[in-house]
């Protein structure tokens, strides 16, 4: 199948182009918010912009990785690249060195600005946002560990699974996989320290930006019962918790009577368009009971509620259990079972037990979130010394995956017969991972056309995303 021979390469003389022409509308994107000019504001670390400001170097990191830069030294194959610097109307761009260099010099306040800068745009795209786009934020929390083969990074430490670096917490918008919150620490440090401050400022940013609810998720190591009565306090909050399995928990579960569960019934993972496809043989199934190895089986699940009042809460709860009969086996045979229990503290009086339960477990989807962070845009990473100058480049590139909700969410759905299709797009490309949504949106072969007061992006290549593609860069031309 593949012919081809008597290949030979030539260089052109005049003409020029870029792998990633679809950096042009992401700049415009850029441009079309103010962006640049809410950083250069609200940003003051230089002392002389000479030739550099701040958005420069900020968006220097966010482009890299928004053109498959994995790490600061891949900024230097942009800064090389003539018509790169042509097709952004740059005459250079900070080197590695430079751009850590800016990473150090930051401080708490500045990051802090940076994150403030992101905040006032993020509110002009969701007012852009149909009305029913603010009936509730879902916020949802975790931390995730940051491994460095560095031994000289200021205030790294080692976890407790062995793994030396950092333990940044973030907290997501899940309705549109925004990052809202991110904050360095040390590796040795627990999940929930320092969350309940940052989601403070989170509810703050969504209720500006003129959501009317917001819902808390996280998992046992956010169930912070100190402060849970101020949040419910606050009749748009509402949240939901996983809840460490407790001696005391677990009889109140066990007092229960048995009228009091009821059989939890999960839906389907995906609708059947056409036939159910007949399933292969599970190899792995087979080799485990072959070789007589130990296994735990889900037989049932059960679901019931009960009222909790936490030790440092003034308030009851409804604290929903999740009743879980667990077989243990060993090849052939049957051990025995076991009952385990999974506890949700919330503040929902109304939502169904089961929507309870289906609410939290739907808290999972950040751990794919936080996989595109780590390896789609490589966001959480320590290339520099200390752990400052670390979080402000994880908050610096994790711009890039932002300006691809931003993109997302600026797609019109307007009027007619192609309301629903243009909907259907929109959701599409809030889900995309961070590598499709390259390979669709920027990863488009161009070439660079100065004519008079225009430059041309001349596309080289076709793919069937570029319907959506034209359809933003129009918006934004208008």
């Amino acid at each position: 199948m593949f012919t081809a021979h008597n290949i030979r390469y030539e260089i052109s003389d005049r003409d020029r182009g870029i792998a990633h022409g679809g950096i042009g509308a992401i700049h415009a994107l850029v441009r079309h918010l103010g962006l640049a000019e809410a950083i250069d504001r609200r940003v003051a670390v230089l002392k002389v912009h000479l030739p550099y400001h701040e958005s420069d170097h900020v968006l220097n990191l966010a482009y890299n990785a928004l053109c498959e830069g994995t790490c600061l030294q891949d900024i230097e194959l942009r800064r090389n690249d003539e018509a790169f610097l042509d097709a952004l109307g740059a005459r250079r761009i900070p080197d590695p060195t430079t751009a850590g260099d800016f990473c150090r010099r930051f401080q708490v306040g500045h990051i802090r600005a940076l994150q403030a800068a992101f905040h006032e745009v993020r509110h002009q795209v969701w007012a852009k946002q149909p009305d029913a786009f603010f009936d509730q934020a879902v916020l949802d929390m975790d931390g995730t560990l940051v491994g460095t083969t560095g031994s000289c990074k200021q205030g790294m430490d080692i976890a407790y699974n062995g793994t030396w670096g950092y333990h940044p917490l973030l907290i997501t918008l899940a309705n549109t996989g925004e990052v809202l919150g991110l904050v360095n620490r040390s590796g040795s440090r627990p999940s929930h320290e320092g969350a309940a401050a940052e989601v403070d400022r989170c509810l703050a940013v969504c209720f500006q930006g003129g959501f009317r609810r917001v819902l808390l998720r996280g998992d046992t190591d956010f169930s912070q019962t100190q402060h849970l009565d101020r949040w419910h306090a606050d009749k748009r909050v509402r949240f939901i918790f996983g809840y460490d399995c407790q001696a005391r928990l677990a009889d109140s579960a066990d007092k229960l009577p048995e009228h009091a569960w009821k059989k939890l019934q999960r839906p389907e993972r995906y609708q059947v368009a056409t036939q159910p496809r007949q399933r292969p043989d599970n190899v792995r199934a087979h080799i485990v009971k072959q070789r007589a190895f130990e296994t735990l089986r889900l037989q049932s699940e059960e679901v019931a509620e009960f009222n909790y009042q936490p030790t440092a809460c003034r308030q009851v709860y409804r604290m929903v259990v999740v009743r879980k009969n667990i077989s243990k086996e060993k090849g052939e045979l049957r051990l025995h079972d076991e009952i385990r229990y999974f506890f949700y503290i919330t503040n929902d009086w109304v939502s169904e037990a089961d929507d309870i339960v289906f609410g939290a477990n739907d808290r999972g989807n950040q751990e794919n979130l936080l996989a595109q962070l780590h390896g789609g845009c490589w966001a959480l990473k320590a290339p520099v010394d200390n752990l400052e100058s670390n979080w402000a480049y994880m908050v610096m590139t994790a711009l890039a995956w932002d300006l691809k909700a931003w993109w997302a969410l600026l797609l019109a759905e307007g009027p007619g017969r192609h309301r629903a299709a243009y909907r259907e797009d929109k959701a599409w490309v809030l889900r995309l991972e961070f590598k499709t949504f390259v390979q669709a949106f920027v990863r488009l072969p161009c070439q660079i056309v100065r004519t008079g007061r225009r430059l041309v992006y001349r596309l080289l290549s076709w793919n069937p995303y570029q319907r959506i593609f034209f359809r933003l860069v129009q918006a934004l031309r208008c």
